[in-house]
């Protein structure tokens, strides 16, 4: 797709809005409308993108400093994987500023120019349509391709972007893949999406692994569906403490539902290697009762839990004690 004269993708823009039915038919054509009619933006203004202060910058760090510190690897080895394709790698925060950064030496003042660079603000309301902004706004992955932009300045890249949550399951920040190639080809796009998304996944992986180090970490989703961020976090006496995004999204927790103390088997049922996992569970009580002579306060004490607590793994696995 080449660039188009300013005055001619104006006039895209135009056409696709005066279509009354446009943003219901079309999330692309609903974003130009939130940012011509909403954010007041102008399709031509050339101006340079906005810049945080250096100080600000220095905060965002550090407000995200958790997952930065977590993502480190993989924006390495995504890098590696698309840095040959003339694109850099972003990782920004929640209001669609980079806080992170890979990119080849060569490409750095190019890019810089564009905007692409930590500190510089992409949101949907100062950048109009973008592949940071608008994924952001819409809370989902996409990828926005040249004149798909809003900005004409904006008209010579291709972004592909991915949410990325916290251990909390809250939206967090982004990661991108941006290319200003005007031969970047619809099927490498959608090569460099299959491996922001699966990258994007490693990172809530880690982060997650990072803030519940201390509890057993369990697989949520289906193992054959390669979703490695439906993950559980569950405590000694088998209490869901945390939960990714996709875990949440999969079997219905909420915040309110793990401060009631919701227990593992309630959301994971019986199946597959939970199944093996209680099957572990149960031979361990089983082995602390009879050591103790059924004696549940003495195989309590064994375990390492509460009385009141190995009641509950008694009943929840169909086993019994005297009562001692």
């Amino acid at each position: 797709m080449g660039e188009r004269p300013g005055s001619d993708h104006r006039r895209l823009i135009k056409q696709a809005l005066d279509d009354g039915t446009g943003p219901a038919r079309s999330a692309l054509a609903a974003s130009w409308r939130r940012s011509m009619s909403l954010y007041g933006l102008d399709p031509e203004d050339r101006g340079r993108a906005e810049s945080l202060t250096e100080q600000q910058l220095r905060e965002a760090r550090q407000a995200m400093e958790p997952m930065t510190l977590a993502a480190q690897g993989v924006l390495d080895r995504l890098f590696l994987a698309v840095g040959d394709t003339g694109c850099c790698v972003l990782l920004t925060n929640a209001d669609g500023v980079p806080i992170e950064r890979r990119g080849a030496a060569a490409d750095d003042e190019m890019f810089q120019r564009w905007g692409l660079w930590p500190g510089a603000v992409w949101s949907e309301a100062v950048e109009g349509t973008n592949g940071i902004g608008t994924a952001l706004a819409e809370h989902r992955p996409l990828t926005i391709h040249r004149d798909q932009h809003f900005h004409t300045r904006n008209t010579a890249l291709s972004c592909t972007s991915h949410p990325i949550h916290d251990p909390m399951g809250r939206l967090a920040g982004l990661l991108d893949v941006s290319s200003c190639r005007a031969d970047a080809t619809e099927a490498m796009l959608g090569l460099i999406a299959a491996a922001v998304a699966d990258a994007a996944r490693a990172i809530e992986a880690q982060a997650f692994r990072q803030a519940f180090a201390d509890a057993r970490i369990v697989l949520a989703g289906d193992p054959m569906e390669r979703n490695a961020a439906a993950l559980l976090a569950v405590d000694r006496d088998d209490l869901v403490v945390g939960a990714t995004r996709a875990a949440r999204l999969t079997l219905s927790i909420t915040d309110e539902r793990i401060a009631n103390q919701l227990a593992a088997s309630e959301v994971l049922g019986g199946g597959g290697v939970e199944a093996d996992l209680l099957e572990a569970e149960r031979g361990a009580v089983r082995r602390a009762l009879a050591l103790n002579g059924g004696n549940v306060s003495a195989a309590a004490r064994a375990l390492g839990v509460s009385r009141a607590t190995l009641h509950r793994k008694l009943h929840r696995l169909g086993l019994s004690g005297e009562p001692h």
